[in-house]
């Protein structure tokens, strides 16, 4: 056999025991006639010791590795006199009587350590190294840990794994998709799934009345840290239940994941309206770890001559608690921040509330210390706090007063990543409406439910139906969301009108479906959490590249295996597709 135990198992208790280990070398270092090398495998390091004095030509061999050759050794366990307190094997080491070089190794492109010298675009190039350095692999070790557990929490509560096609038709709806052009119906396309939606909905129409998959989908949009062309939903469905069997069950399973997973017990979850969240924080996933709320101050801005604050539709502020010491450059920074192109603002308007209870501030020539006291009054303001003001179009300004709060609770330490914040946001818009093209979209996909109370509004007032929807938020990211599903064919037909969908049109995108409703569909709902974006906000990472095995980049690209690449004339001729020259 290769090896008798692994290089993380071997301990004090295992003196003088012979042993054969195998991996990959990590490290070399000569002292006279001593060589120490650290082999590495999946599961730990331990120290191998090669003596000049005790076996030359040993020693000799020892002195020909490299660094990440594959060898094989046996020898005696012995205790370390210099022992290593930061790993698990620190107190033992092996003195080699056998080496065997399985495989050598090129020297490798980056040092293949917890601290690495490698850049993002050579590492994502040799992607296979990467995944060798331990914290890469603590991630998918943890990844497969949550995923585990899930199965174990959902098939407890009578939930069946279940598959569905990866090759399905296109939906007109949410993002683009990835078409696959099929070679035996020449001209027509698959599509790959953006999620199993329709397809888990059949499933509680066939009475699977409680459905999960860990399953993978596609969605051509542009990337960010949180993207990939290719993610993981943990995907499930109920029958016969309401909003709050959802939330219950869900919120189990999150407690759940970070018990067994982390050992946290986390309390109660609480919930928060859309209008509430859009309010208070400016965000649909508001970032709960601290305060900095927005207090509206336009009532007390208007009609003093300064025509910014006069022809803006919202004027809001945040407070930053001892911050009136922030100085020009650090004002000049926030100025800059908010003025990006990602955010948009046109400035950034601030108040200072000195410790001598003394007031000054950037619009001092239209405002009186007087005044301005009422707008750090309404904003619970102490002296040494400083007031930030933006203003504009309600919506617009809110998602740029949400940046510059996530970005000072970043400055000032408030958003610590082992401080782990949920909650349930609620009572979603139905629709949200395009000024461009005139119409309605479904604020997350055309088969959520309306709230019972709001179906009357849906003819005279559409924009103000909310939808039986929910988001699970941690730390500020959108984790999982779903919704009660509509289950009655003429309701289903009203929302695809809502959407500007003709009866043919519905027909023949969602026919299927509605046609199964006809067959006694059960009420229904469901909810799918992103495994990516989870095992992320677990492991404490800004990106959920490192815990995806072979990620795309930025572009869209797997920089390792060269794709998306271009297909020969003769693959092309097989699909009938033509390639338009540039």
């Amino acid at each position: 056999m290769y090896r008798t135990h692994t290089c993380g198992e071997l301990r004090l208790t295992d003196l003088n025991n012979n042993v054969t280990l195998a991996g990959w070398v990590q490290r070399i270092r000569k002292f006279g006639g001593m060589i120490f090398i650290d082999l590495r495998d999946r599961y730990g390091i331990t120290q191998l010791v090669f003596n000049q004095q005790t076996n030359a030509t040993l020693c000799e061999q020892a002195n020909g590795l490299g660094r990440e050759f594959v060898i094989q050794v046996s020898g005696t366990i012995a205790e370390r006199s210099n022992k290593n307190p930061n790993i698990p094997t620190g107190e033992i080491e092996i003195i080699v009587s056998e080496l065997k070089i399985l495989n050598p190794s090129e020297i490798p492109p980056f040092t293949i350590e917890d601290e690495t010298d490698g850049g993002d675009d050579i590492r994502m190039k040799y992607r296979y190294l990467d995944l060798r350095r331990t914290p890469v692999r603590a991630n998918l070790e943890l990844r497969h840990q949550i995923a585990f557990a899930t199965r174990a929490y959902l098939n407890n509560l009578n939930f069946l794994e279940v598959e569905t096609p990866v090759l399905v038709g296109s939906t007109p709806e949410g993002a683009r998709d990835f078409v696959v052009p099929s070679r035996m119906n020449p001209g027509e396309f698959y599509a790959l799934p953006q999620s199993p939606q329709t397809l888990k909905q059949l499933l509680m129409v066939s009475g699977f009345d409680r459905y999960f998959q860990i399953v993978k989908c596609f969605r051509d949009e542009d990337l960010r840290a949180d993207r990939q062309p290719e993610f993981t939903q943990i995907d499930c469905e109920m029958s016969f239940i309401e909003q709050e069997d959802i939330l219950n069950t869900f919120e189990g399973l999150t407690k759940y994941l970070f018990k067994t997973v982390k050992n946290i017990s986390l309390p109660d979850f609480p919930r928060m309206s859309y209008a509430e969240a859009m309010n208070r924080f400016g965000s649909d996933k508001p970032d709960i770890r601290f305060g900095m709320e927005f207090v509206e101050i336009k009532d007390l801005t208007t009609g003093k001559d300064f025509g910014v604050f006069d022809n803006a539709e919202y004027v809001a502020a945040i407070c930053a608690e001892n911050c009136a010491s922030y100085t020009r450059k650090q004002l000049d920074e926030l100025t800059n921040f908010v003025k990006r192109p990602q955010i948009g603002a046109s400035g950034l308007i601030y108040v200072r509330y000195e410790v001598d209870g003394s007031i000054k501030s950037s619009v001092d020539k239209f405002y009186t210390p007087e005044e301005l006291k009422t707008w750090l009054d309404r904003a619970n303001a102490k002296p040494g706090d400083l007031l930030f003001v933006l203003c504009g179009k309600r919506e617009k300004t809110q998602k740029q007063l949400c940046e510059l709060r996530l970005e000072m609770g970043s400055r000032l330490g408030f958003r610590k990543k082992d401080d782990y914040q949920c909650l349930w946001v609620v009572d979603f818009p139905l629709l949200e409406f395009d000024e461009e093209l005139n119409r309605y979209f479904a604020k997350h996909h055309p088969f959520t439910s309306p709230k019972p109370e709001d179906i009357s509004k849906m003819d005279s007032d559409p924009g103000a139906v909310r939808a039986n929807a929910y988001d699970l938020v941690i730390n500020g990211v959108e984790i999982g969301g779903g919704s009660i599903r509509i289950f009655d064919s003429e309701l289903q037909k009203k929302m695809f009108k809502l959407l500007g969908f003709s009866n043919e049109q519905a027909q023949a995108q969602f026919g299927f479906l509605m046609n199964a409703f006809q067959y006694g569909a059960p009420p229904h709902g469901g909810i799918a959490f992103g495994l990516d974006r989870l095992v992320s906000i677990f492991a404490g990472l800004d990106s959920i590249r490192d815990c995806i095995a072979f990620p795309k980049n930025n572009s869209g690209r797997d920089v390792m295996l060269d794709a998306p690449s271009q297909l020969s004339q003769e693959q092309l001729d097989e699909l009938y597709l033509k390639i338009k020259n540039s």
